[in-house]
This record gives C-alpha cells, structure tokens and sequence, in this order.
C-alpha cells in the first residue's frame, strides 16, 4: 500500500466552493438527518480522493441507497478515520493546539454522542473557523457554536493500492 498526502488546499476549495450549494453529484441529505458528514466526506474526498469500498466498514459513495456509513454518519466517520488501517483517509484524535485547514472537528452533547461534523477552513489569531451543511456557514467561528464535548480529528493522509 502507498500513502498519499492529504490534499488541504483541494479540500479547502471544496469546502468554499459548496459551502451554500449541493453538488449535484451528491444526494442531499439535509431533509433525512442532516447534510453534515456527507459534505465533509466530499471535502475529504476532493483532497483524499481514495474511496474504501468495503460495504459496511469502509468510507465510499456511490449512489444515496449505496454507501458507506462512514459517508453519512457522525460516529461512522470518526471511527472509520480513526481506525482505517487500509485503503482511504486516516487520521487520530489531537489537542485543539495540533489542528490544521483541513482537519475535522466533531461536535457532541453531555451524554457524549456526536451529532455534528464540521471541516477547518482557517485559522486566525487563535480563533478555529470552520464549514460546514445542514445549517450552512462558511468560514463561521468555533466559539459561536454551543456544544458540551468536542473532538479534533487530524487527517494524516491517504493509502491506495
């Protein structure tokens, strides 16, 4: 297996690009759950562009009815990043002080499930920017949103065959 970098200039240019829009190329999930993770997922993949297309433990889409979990789901994602050995992103959980553009952050209640996904798209004078979809922002500040736990997720990179 070769690794790949995580592209974070493509993934910002996503991010930017969709922020407000769908890509018509993928399902809109805003009306069935949330829209969230599935557009981190695309912003991911504009700068990891390596599905894993294990049906129930991997990362890929291919149609609304076919994909992964991890696609779509708040905790799929994070486990599927944190502990994916094979092909596709990867990354590990690290200190607010480690993250970079690019990176994933998850937001959770007190009870400790995540419920929200959001994509890093600046950084500036110690202030986490982030974008993301269901209740769409670009470039929004972290200290507006309300949450009770949080996680930073560093993308490490990519493997391919």
């Amino acid at each position: 297996m070769k690794n790949l970098d995580y592209d974070r200039q493509k993934a910002l240019a996503y991010a930017k690009k969709w922020a407000y829009r769908r890509n018509p190329a993928y399902f809109a999930f805003d009306e069935i759950g949330g829209d969230c993770t599935n557009f981190i997922s695309q912003c991911l993949y504009a700068g990891a562009p390596v599905q894993n297309y294990e049906r129930v433990f991997g990362w890929y889409y291919i149609s609304p009815n076919n994909r992964a979990p991890a696609w779509t789901g708040v905790e799929y994602l994070y486990n599927f990043l944190i502990n994916n050995a094979s092909v596709g992103p990867y990354g590990k959980t690290v200190l607010r002080s480690k993250v970079n553009l690019g990176d994933i952050i998850q937001l959770g209640s007190y009870d400790g499930r995540f419920y929200h996904s959001l994509i890093i798209t600046d950084i500036s004078n110690g202030e986490i920017f982030v974008s993301a979809h269901t209740n769409d922002v670009y470039n929004k500040a972290l200290s507006l949103y309300s949450y009770d736990k949080i996680r930073y997720i560093h993308i490490e990179g990519a493997r391919v065959y």
